[in-house]
């Protein structure tokens, strides 16, 4: 029973108190005076009887009434019911000051207002919420007062206050204060639901469903409500709504429905709240930043910006949505159809308003299903202790992710909620009911909010039955003001002071009455509370990942995690293996891990938790794979079944030693987390405590902790004393003991293994308390790692005792949490603390033991060391290191690419004589099985620099190397912790010795197969005595005969190895070597070279240049008596000690006419002596191509004089450079067209000979784009604009009045200030050539733009800029443009000689160019193999400078020259695909072992050099050891024979075809060796290793395929297999299964290049025989595609006047009237797939024939075809490219001719005839008139035929 008022206050206007118009309240009156005991009187009311403030009115207002709510200490709500009405003031000097003033204030008014009304308050207080009873009760007092009834006040208040009331029950209580009324309370009920009248309905009927769900989960999840309304009852209400529909939640932070305008200041508290205040403070509420404000006034939700309130997780929000909406506006479903129910009116205000609290009912257990199984039972007696593991109800439902749930449960209301309804004894009510037994229906009905709503409708009758369970109710009487008394209120008296003796009377006696009556005594109905269905059996439908992530096939999946778990138990090592990449896939699933602890825990309850050391291996490996996961996702469930296992299995490690595999699962941050710890000691003290009871009652049957301790709790009353203190020792004895087992527990799993390393305590938990309450860890060991070890860890340094510390203060603090909470005594807690130091060290003992023995252990959880295969004679230098290696900033490994991640691998370093290598496998276990090999040699090593390396997989920040190769590869590696640091450092002073010998000798080329090295040399020695004497001759003459101009500063370059000791000397004295004059009769060979060296002098003239040399025409080595005087051009022996160049080889090419004794003078003028020589002879033209240094300084000034300036330089120099003039003049007068010419020649005789180039320009895929070539040289290669920038070449060219003979392309920056001289028969023409620097840094930013060092986001680093920023393809440009032009120059006749820098950079990219160009031989393998070794090897290209292959060029750096020589030929090959011989690969085999030092072909830097370490000539030596080939050339060649690997199928050249690239960057193609990888076997270019594995895969598909079908695909990853051999093409493919024909017939198979050719001959004879050739073999060789290659490319053909391109399908220009061909023909369509070989020819022959537009006669060979009705002309019989048609078909008639101008000399006039056809007349001359009337005939034949 409850008093229905506490308190009766009268509140009035205080009039002595006022300030400045601000009046205040005060209590005129109280009853009772003094204070109830259990309810204190509250302060303030005055404040809250006028929360606006207590103003004077003029006028009367009606009377007011609304409940206010204050809060006491205690946390008890005290309902103030205010009824205020208006009184006049009869105090006539108040009324004189207020009028007063009133005018102050206001001074119009003119008219005083006679009266002024102050407010009056009747107040009532009470504990129990019955708004419409207060508001009669103090109504009533007022109409007492007011009517003037004859009931004193004082019985009327006396009766108010001695009322009792029950509080619940649902009973009904008739009440009268004694004044003719009458009242009936109805009780709920059930008071723990609340009573919300219609308030619930009325808030969503204000603000709508969506504001109201905002409110809703705002408040539940603590931020701050302020509800804005201009009446006080409305807020009152609202707020009572608010808190009714978060029942079962009570909310418990500030609440106050009405605030005070004076206390405003408290909405600026930090803490959350739900507040109401009058819409006339509006404005103060404007600058509240964080408040949520709704306002029931205006219908809406204001949320600030920095207000983020999370939402009901998806389903349930939108159903309870729908389901509310289905309560509020039920007709909106039906509101759609044509024929509306009648009756769909909304439920009537009071039902409506349950039906909306069912709503949230029914939520409330939706969310909160099955919370009763996640509390742990702490104590049970003398109080049950209860605790809910929040982790286990989230992870079990998987909402873990879920905001709105996590800040729900972390919240105050549920804690409270916690204990509340945690005790499992106690009163139940309909939410207990509802979560527990209706927990099946909710779920079946949850898809269909009909039966849903059905369900709230049942419980909203409930709901309301709760409230008014009598609903016929006797009717009220209640007493109202009569109206006359209103109206008569004018002259009313003031409430009257009441006498307070009286009133107390009433209490007095009221009291006494209840001392008298009998106690009542409420049934306290107390029950078990049901738990529902544990959580697990919840539908499964909840535990689907919310990503939708449910594991597929996962039944497959646990079947894998079983079987692996039993083959490791059974011992059955290699079967788990297989497994073990698919169980740590499996495990990344929930349900495997459960899985794999149920299993484990299976053999561990078998005893058989003592493993052996591969077994205690796999085992750990599954353990970490499962924990690594394991987050605050699943809260731990897996660590905590893991925790007993991890304490259960271990191995012997030795004697007495026991290593335990908690020593090996340290490293997962849930051991630091706090909360898990707690998590895991309930759970146990709860088993404990169940096992306690179970024990005295022997029910062994399943009966819950909970159960228990609720029929423990119902039997606690009736025992006796002693065994109540009994049962309180063993419970608390019981948590005490389990403390300790955990201190050790946590001990275990803190303690690292070595505790000299403070590994596990990082910055994440041990260190700080903060930091643990509530850290939510990262997922994947790899989040632990990132943290480094700093001093936040809570130590510094790393000593064990620091360990110890930081472990024994974690245990404390965990100890003291959990002591207090259940319930520990003192004395047991200080004896733990004591108790916690000793474990901790005593355990640290133990592991030390373990630790030192663990170390002994061979680590065998890592993969085997492939061992990488070895070529013949490269021995390892370093064995196998372990180590990672990491991805770099290639995408295509790492899987981002899609594919699998092939990087990180984890394998082996092996440092060779020649490569680094890794090999090893992927660490992702789906490519476990695959090998991965990266590799480059040694030499091509370009840069190294160390790293610090975190790896993913591992736990420590490991040093590692980043190694970068010219062979574009980029090794990341990081050592293996069982590396120690000394190797790693050992192993990179092997490098760099490997890398940078002390000498050339120290090279894999030369020690290749010599384990020692000196002993090798002798044998060497005695091998070929007679070379050994000629290198030694050579270079002691050379020393001695070096002239005196010829002053040098000797590189050192090192002796041979006999005479070491003497050479030393000799070198001293000869530093700088100054000798006499030469005398001329040493340099005859003979007296030079001792008669037993006679034959090996044949090696210099055997040597290929020579071959070269007489197969251009430029001379042969005869005595020079003998020599024909007219060849121009001689091969001069002046060099042959190398004397004159030491960088030039020993046979130069020199003009017939210049003596050798003026080349010793003219070689001064030059750098480094390297004056003009001839190198190539164009055979048409017979232009020459010579190559020299720059000009020295001085030089150039000679150069540019001309030969009658007065001579300002000393005689001397005029004389060398009238010399240099001589030099070059010979050169001149060499060329037929000087020599034709009388003197000075102007281009008229010229052009007729040798103007019709023949050319070819490349094939640009579709782009159509031509190239601005621009041969009028001076202007364009000095820079200017050409003037035609698209078009093809101008016509300056051909209109130049005068063509220099001689162009020299020199150096811009040489040739400054030189002026030309215009008689001068050559033109120097400048030209800016790339630095070897620029070359150096392009091709360092071309390396990182193609293998980046790392991954990067930035839009900058993209590939393609930072191609572009390399400038590599701008240098490519600029060399093949300059070749170009050179080929041009040459093809009209010009000579020309190339001297740029020191003549051994660009001058031999461009020369080498230029005559691969102009020449077909070049482009096949003799040719190239040629040309490199004249052009680069003899002429002297410093391969070991450029490539830094000695530690004496270390500093000089990389420069790769010959790389980019290569990749122009590669940017030739691919548009002239047809023209060579060899294929691509061939060139990135050349670019891979020119700097791999593999072979001694590009060693030295020039053949001096060579020679004087024997080893140009020792191929022709026998063979020291046949598999170890010297020469790059002869391996090719060897390997050529084995395999078609070199060769190109389109080969078909044409007969002396000249190449003109496009060479502008955007035709210039990235090559791919740059970028291409093959990460299964490494670099394909050391070919023996790559025959290797390919044994293997030949083998494997003939054995009988047992398997059933198998499909025939494979998987190509572009970064890992080797596309060619994968994919060969479709001859190679051929070729290889004709191979394995004849092996499976037993023949013996023939070499690949005898089938081709066999093939291709064959081929040939049978499109000769059939007339018609078919269509398929005349494409099947790829040589007859020349015809059609032909027609289709792009021509420039020129007359005499211009030049033309011709687009057409054929080049028909003289057989159209315009230079354009019209529309070809069909015969000219159908001839483009005939092939040349198979054309008929009736009758063939030479014809002069007049030209159409400038009417030449030129010769050229004519075909008549009768089968195709036509005649064709070409330029010669041999030339396969026809220059014109002419189709009988047009051909009117054959007559015969005259004579005409310009016709050829001495031939009859008979000889000549006309044909004319529609379009043209043709004029032609035969040799004679007998040829002239066979023509004719022939013609006409074919004619009549026709």
């Amino acid at each position: 029973m409850a008093r229905l008022a506490d308190y009766f206050v009268v509140v009035g206007y205080d009039l002595d108190k006022r300030v400045e118009g601000e009046g205040q309240g005060r209590i005129l009156q109280r009853f009772p005076e003094k204070d109830w005991e259990d309810s204190p009187f509250p302060q303030g009311i005055e404040l809250f009887c006028q929360p606006s403030g207590w103003q004077l009115v003029p006028e009367r207002q009606p009377a007011s009434f609304f409940v206010a709510v204050l809060t006491d200490i205690n946390s008890e709500r005290h309902y103030c019911a205010c009824f205020t009405f208006w009184e006049c003031l009869d105090n006539p000097q108040l009324q004189k000051a207020e009028a007063s003033e009133v005018d102050e204030v206001d001074e119009e008014l003119t008219i005083q207002p006679p009266q002024v009304f102050a407010p009056k308050s009747l107040v009532l207080v009470s504990q129990v919420d019955y708004t419409e009873v207060f508001r009669n009760c103090l109504g009533l007092i007022y109409t007492v007062h007011v009517d003037g009834r004859s009931v004193p006040l004082e019985t009327v208040i006396g009766n108010l206050l001695t009322c009792v009331i029950p509080i619940a029950g649902g009973s009904q209580r008739t009440i009268t204060l004694g004044a003719g009324d009458r009242q009936v309370i109805q009780t709920p009920i059930n008071d723990s639901l609340p009573v919300s009248g219609s308030s619930v309905a009325q808030l969503f009927r204000q603000l709508g469903i969506v504001n109201v769900l905002y409110l809703f989960c705002a408040a539940l999840t603590e931020h701050k409500i302020l509800f804005l309304s201009s009446s006080y009852q409305r807020l009152t209400d609202a707020c009572r709504g608010l808190l009714a529909i978060m029942f079962p939640l009570k909310y418990s932070f500030t609440y106050v429905p009405i605030l005070p305008g004076k206390l405003l200041e408290v909405l600026s508290t930090p803490t959350p709240f739900i507040i109401g205040v009058n819409s006339f403070f509006r404005s103060e509420t404007q600058e509240l930043l964080d408040v949520i404000i709704a306002d029931l006034d205006g219908g809406t939700v204001t949320i600030p910006e920095c207000v983020h309130i999370s939402l009901l997780p998806e389903p349930l929000l939108q159903l309870t949505q729908t389901l509310l909406s289905m309560a509020l506006d039920p007709e909106l479903e039906v509101a759609d159809h044509a024929f509306p129910p009648l009756s769909t009116q909304p439920s009537a205000l009071k039902i409506q308003d349950k039906e909306i609290r069912a709503v949230f009912l029914w939520l409330f257990a939706r969310l909160f299903q099955g919370y009763r199984w996640c509390l742990h039972i702490i104590r049970i007696h003398p109080e049950p202790v209860i605790c809910f593991y929040k982790a286990a109800f989230l992870g079990q439902r998987a909402l873990s992710e879920d905001d709105f749930l996590m800040k729900v449960l972390d919240g105050m209301a549920f804690a409270s909620f916690v204990s509340e309804r945690g005790p499992p004894y106690r009163a139940t009510d309909l939410f207990d009911d509802l979560v527990a037994n209706e927990f099946e229906r909710i779920q079946q009905e949850e898809a269909c909010p009909h039966k849903v709503m059905n369900h709230v409708k049942e419980l909203a009758e409930q709901l309301f039955k709760n409230e008014n369970p009598y609903p016929a109710v006797t009717m009220h009487k209640v007493q109202r003001p009569s109206e006359s008394s209103q109206s008569t209120m004018q002259n009313q008296m003031p409430f009257p002071v009441l006498d307070e003796v009286a009133v107390q009377l009433f209490i007095d006696h009221a009291a006494a009455k209840l001392k008298t009556a009998p106690p009542v005594v409420k049934a306290e109905l107390k029950s078990m509370v049901p738990s529902g269905p544990p959580l697990g059996e919840l539908a499964e439908g909840d535990i689907v990942d919310r990503n939708g992530s449910m594991i597929a096939n996962s039944a497959r999946r646990l079947e894998v995690v079983r079987n692996c778990i039993t083959y490791i138990f059974e011992n059955k090592m290699l079967e788990a293996k297989k497994l073990m990449p698919a169980v740590l896939r499996a495990l990344k699933g929930r349900a495997a891990r459960v899985c794999l602890t149920q299993e484990l825990n299976q053999h561990v309850l078998q005893n058989r938790a003592v493993l052996d050391d591969q077994q205690f291996d796999y085992i750990v490996r599954m353990m970490n794979c499962t924990l690594q996961d394991c987050s605050h996702m699943d809260e731990y469930g897996i660590a905590a079944a893991l925790l007993p296992l991890v304490t259960a299995f271990c191995r012997k490690l030795g004697a007495g030693v026991t290593q335990f595999a908690y020593s090996c699962v340290q490293e997962h941050m849930v051991w630091t987390n706090m909360q898990f710890w707690e998590a895991m000691f309930y759970s146990d003290v709860q088993n404990h405590i169940r096992a306690l009871y179970l024990e005295t009652e022997d029910e062994e049957q399943e009966i819950s902790a909970l159960e228990l301790a609720s029929e423990q709790s119902r039997l606690w009353p009736t025992l006796s004393k002693e065994m109540q203190a009994e049962r309180v020792q063993k419970e608390e004895s019981t948590v005490f003991s389990q403390a300790i087992h955990y201190a050790n527990r946590m001990s275990y799993l803190l303690l690292p293994l070595d505790t000299s390393k403070n590994r596990l305590l990082r910055s994440s938990g041990l260190g700080d308390v903060e930091s643990v309450s509530n850290s939510y860890v990262t997922n994947s060991i790899a989040g632990s790692m990132a943290e480094s070890y700093d001093t936040e860890s809570g130590f510094e340094d790393a000593e064990s005792s620091d360990v110890a510390n930081s472990v024994v203060r974690f245990i404390n603090r965990f100890v003291d949490k959990v002591c207090n909470e259940s319930g520990v005594t003192n004395e047991h807690l200080k004896a733990l603390h004591t108790m916690i130091p000793d474990i901790v060290q005593m355990h640290i003992e133990t592991l030390d033991a373990v630790h030192r023995e663990s170390k002994r252990l061979p680590p065998i959880q890592k993969p085997k060391l492939l061992r990488p295969t070895l070529l013949a004679g490269e021995e390892l230098v370093m064995d196998g290191m372990r180590v990672h290696l990491i991805p770099d900033g290639r995408e295509e490994a790492t899987g981002l690419m899609g594919g699998p991640p092939l990087l990180p691998a984890e394998g082996a370093i092996f440092l060779t004589t020649y490569r680094i290598i890794f090999k090893g496998t992927p660490t992702d276990p789906l490519v476990g099985e695959q090998v991965v090999t990266r590799s480059f040699p040694i030499a091509s090593l370009t840069k190294e620099k160390r790293l610090s390396v975190t790896l993913p997989m591992d736990q420590f920040v490991q040093e590692g190397l980043q190694l970068r190769s010219c062979t574009f590869q980029l090794m990341k590696i990081a050592f293996d912790e069982e590396v120690a640091s000394d190797l790693a450092e050992v192993f990179r002073k092997h490098v760099h010795k490997l890398r940078y010998p002390q000498h050339v000798q120290g090279t894999f080329a030369f020690t290749v197969g010599q384990s020692g090295k000196m002993v090798v040399e002798h044998k060497t020695k005695d091998k070929n005595q007679s070379l050994k004497t000629l290198s030694k001759n050579l270079v002691k003459s050379a020393k001695r005969t070096i002239g005196r101009q010829y002053v040098t500063r000797k590189k050192y370059s090192p002796p041979t190895w006999e005479n070491r000791s003497s050479f030393q000397s000799e070198l001293d004295e000869d530093e700088i070597s100054v000798s006499e004059e030469v005398d001329q009769s040493s340099l005859t060979l003979s007296s030079t070279i001792r008669s037993s060296d006679r034959q090996t002098m044949g090696n210099v003239v055997e040597r290929a240049c020579c071959r070269d040399y007489q197969r251009l025409g430029l001379g042969t080595l005869s005595n020079s008596l003998t020599r024909s005087k007219n060849e121009p051009f001689r091969i001069s022996t002046l060099n042959r000690m190398y004397t004159i160049c030491r960088s030039y080889p020993g046979l130069l090419i020199v003009p017939q006419s210049i003596p050798d004794a003026t080349i010793q003078r003219i070689c001064r003028g030059y750098r480094q002596n390297r004056f003009p020589v001839v190198c190539w002879r164009n055979s048409r033209t017979k232009a020459v191509l010579l190559r020299s240094a720059g000009l020295h300084a001085k030089g150039v000034v000679g150069f540019f004089k001309s030969p009658n300036a007065p001579a300002a330089v000393p005689s001397q120099a005029d004389s060398s450079s009238l010399e240099q003039e001589k030099y070059l003049q010979a050169i001149i007068s060499s060329m037929p067209s000087y020599c034709e010419s009388s003197g000075r020649n102007t281009l008229s005789g010229f052009t007729s000979t040798h103007m019709n180039t023949s050319g070819k320009w490349g094939s640009i895929r579709g782009t159509g784009r031509l190239s601005a070539y621009n041969p009028d040289v001076g202007t364009r290669l000095a820079g200017k604009e050409s003037p035609q920038p698209n078009g093809g070449p101008s016509e300056a060219l051909f209109l130049r009045q005068q063509k220099a003979y001689l162009y020299i392309i020199g150096d811009k920056g040489q040739l400054k200030g030189g002026k030309q001289d215009s008689f001068q028969q050559w033109e120097v023409v400048p030209i800016e050539v790339c630095d070897v620097r620029q070359v150096k840094n392009s091709f360092k930013k071309l390396m990182k733009a193609c293998v980046p060092s790392s991954l990067t986001s930035d839009p900058n680093m993209s590939f393609l800029r930072c191609l572009e920023e390399s400038e590599w393809m701008a240098l490519l440009h600029r060399v093949l443009q300059v070749s170009v032009l050179v080929v041009e120059l040459l093809d009209t006749g010009s000579s020309v000689m190339v001297s740029l820098e020191d003549g051994w950079d660009v001058t031999t990219q461009v020369v080498s160019l230029v005559q691969l160009l102009s020449d077909p031989y070049y482009r096949t393998f003799d040719g190239f193999r040629l040309l490199v070794e004249k052009e680069w090897l003899s002429f002297g290209h410093r391969f070991s400078h450029r490539g830094a292959q000695t530690l004496g060029s270390q500093s000089s750096g990389f420069t790769p020259v010959f790389l980019q020589f290569l990749d122009c030929v590669h940017q030739i090959h691919l548009q002239f695909p047809m023209e060579f011989e060899f294929s691509q690969y061939y060139l990135k085999f050349l670019a891979y072992h020119y700097v791999s030092n593999r072979f001694r072909t590009f060693l030295l830097d020039s053949d001096y050099e060579r020679i004087e370490l024997g080893v140009l000539y020792e191929e022709k030596g026998e063979r020291k050891s046949p598999q170890v080939c010297k020469s790059v050339w002869d391996y090719i060649d060897r390997l050529n024979k084995k395999t078609p690997v070199f060769y190109n199928y389109m080969f078909s050249p044409e007969d002396e075809e000249v190449l003109r690239p496009y060479t502008f960057i955007s035709n210039l193609k990235v090559w791919d060796f740059y970028t291409e990888e093959t990460l299964s076997e490494g670099p394909s270019f050391d070919w023996e290793l790559r025959g290797r594995q390919e044994h293997v895969t030949e083998e494997t598909p003939e054995k009988p395929d047992t398997s059933g079908p198998k499909s025939q695909r494979r998987i190509v990853w572009p970064c890992y297999d080797n596309l060619n051999k994968v994919v060969p093409n479709a001859i190679t493919k051929l070729l290889q299964d004709l191979q394995s024909l004849e092996a499976e017939l037993g023949q013996t198979s023939e070499k690949w290049k005898d089938t081709w050719d066999k093939i291709k001959t064959t081929q040939k004879t049978e499109t000769k025989l059939e007339s018609k050739p078919s269509f398929s073999s005349s494409l099947l060789m790829s040589s007859n595609l020349s015809h059609q290659r032909r027609s289709q490319g792009v021509y420039l053909q020129e007359s005499g006047v211009g030049s033309s391109i011709n687009l057409a399908l054929d080049c028909e220009a003289s057989a159209t009237s315009t230079p354009v061909a019209g529309r070809p023909s069909t015969s000219t369509l159908y001839s483009q797939f005939q092939s040349t070989e198979s054309e008929n020819r009736s009758f063939e022959g030479i014809l002069y024939k007049k030209g159409a537009l400038l009417k030449p006669w030129k010769p050229r060979w004519f075909v008549l075809d009768k089968t195709k009705h036509q005649l064709r002309y070409y330029e010669s019989r041999q030339d396969k490219e026809c220059k014109g048609v002419i189709e009988l078909a047009d051909v009117e008639s054959v007559t015969p001719g005259t004579p005409a101008m310009g016709a050829p000399k001495n031939v009859e006039e008979k000889a000549f005839f006309d044909l004319k056809t529609t379009k043209r007349v043709y004029n032609f001359c035969a040799q004679d008139c007998m040829n002239a009337q066979l023509w004719m005939d022939s013609i006409q034949s074919c004619l009549s035929d026709a």
